[in-house]
């Protein structure tokens, strides 16, 4: 179990250097996601996949809102 774990940790830890900006708000997510699913009943991995897409979809939405904010449409 523990060569696993050292395994599973050196991989993520290899992953998150190559990953770009576009995970924003994936981490988060899937923290929160993870934590959620293994109080609900053991089920982390899904909690932290749901999380994720979650977490990414409302990063969008406020990078979506700030560049409106920002860039007003022209009156017509």
């Amino acid at each position: 179990m523990k060569v696993f774990l050292i395994c599973t940790a050196l991989a993520l830890a290899f992953a998150g250097t190559t990953v770009s900006a576009d995970a924003k708000g994936c981490l988060k997510g899937a923290v929160v996601g993870g934590v959620a699913g293994h109080v609900a009943g053991h089920h982390g991995v899904l909690g932290a996949a749901a999380g994720c897409a979650i977490g990414h979809h409302e990063a969008n939405k406020a990078n979506k809102a700030d560049k409106a904010q920002q860039n007003p449409a022209p009156n017509q």
